[in-house]
């Protein structure tokens, strides 16, 4: 069944994005001799980006009511299968047949509700993750340029070779501060424009002067 929403699918795009960190290491390792390596979790750093949060917030949201109505549908199995029990010794055998016929059905219609919330589910996070994880590129590579790194390594995915890790320097802080501070989420708003000041009445002309 759908459970709370902690973005444990992380490691759907951690391939994609390691890829990425391979190709920007080699890059940076021809053009400078080896001196530093670079260590971040790119599952952690994600998730704690305020942008992250947010979109952590707000997948819950929008599948709060999906959870309740797949909960709901398991209450109303368990509510058949303890009247089941209650009446195993006195209950008709064609009213145990309908309820045993009724928990199957709902059973199977639970079922088919739950794996396609799950997909559905599965789906837009990934978009999510997708689309975080490559704003949070720009970020790292930035970084790793600036500080002189030569490799950046992803120990978010147990499938990541780490190599030298021992001297690695965990940045996964420095990384998710950076991006906060440079999402247009975390800049103040823009100020408003001043009021344009209403236009004042014209003066009023006085009478003419009567001819004699």
């Amino acid at each position: 069944m759908l459970g709370s929403v902690t973005f444990p699918g992380v490691s759907t795009v951690n391939k994609a994005l390691f890829a990425v960190l391979v190709a920007g290491a080699a890059t940076l390792a021809s053009a400078q001799t080896p001196t530093k390596v670079g260590i971040i979790n790119i599952q952690q750093a994600i998730i704690a980006t305020k942008d992250g949060q947010k979109a952590a917030g707000d997948l819950q949201t929008k599948f709060d009511p999906k959870k309740k109505q797949l909960e709901a549908m398991q209450g109303s199995i368990a509510a058949l299968q303890q009247e089941l029990a209650k009446g195993s010794n006195t209950m008709a055998e064609a009213k145990r047949t309908q309820i045993t016929r009724d928990i199957d059905q709902k059973t199977k219609e639970l079922q088919r509700a739950s794996e396609d919330a799950q997909a559905e589910f599965e789906q837009e996070q990934n978009k999510l993750l997708n689309d975080l994880g490559g704003k949070l590129m720009v970020v790292i590579d930035k970084y790793a340029r600036d500080n002189a790194y030569s490799l950046i390594l992803d120990v978010s995915s147990p499938q990541t070779p780490v190599l030298f890790a021992a001297n690695g320097v965990e940045i996964t802080k420095e990384i998710v501060e950076l991006y906060d501070k440079n999402s247009p989420s975390s800049l103040p708003p823009a100020p408003k424009p001043a009021a344009t000041p209403a236009p004042k009445p014209a003066a009023a002309k006085p009478p003419a002067a009567a001819k004699p």
